[in-house]
C-alpha cells in the first residue's frame, strides 16, 4: 500500500482526531469480552462464533481506520497551534 492509500485526504482533523481514539461501541465490546472467555473455554455454538469471528473483523476495520487517522494527522503540516 502505498503512503497516499494510507492518507485520508477528506476528513476534517477533528474528525481525524476522533477517529484515532474511537472504541467499539460498549455493547459490542461487552458481547465480545463474553465471548472471547466463552470461547476459550471451549463454549460456543456455532452461531456464536460466527458472531465472535464478526466482532473481531469489525475490530481489525477499526484499527485498521484508527492507524490510517493517526498516520494522516502525523502527515498534515504543524500549524503551530494546539
Amino acid at each position: 500500500m502505498s503512503n497516499e492509500s494510507k492518507i485520508l485526504p477528506s476528513v476534517s482533523t477533528a474528525g481525524l482526531e476522533a477517529l484515532a481514539s474511537s472504541m467499539l461501541a460498549p455493547r459490542s465490546q461487552s458481547r465480545l469480552d463474553d465471548l472471547l472467555q466463552r470461547n476459550s473455554e471451549g463454549g460456543l455454538s456455532k452461531e456464536e462464533i460466527d458472531e465472535l469471528d464478526s466482532l473481531l473483523e469489525q475490530v481489525d476495520e477499526l484499527n485498521l481506520s484508527k492507524a490510517r487517522a493517526e498516520y494522516t494527522l502525523r502527515q498534515q503540516p504543524q500549524t503551530g497551534t494546539s
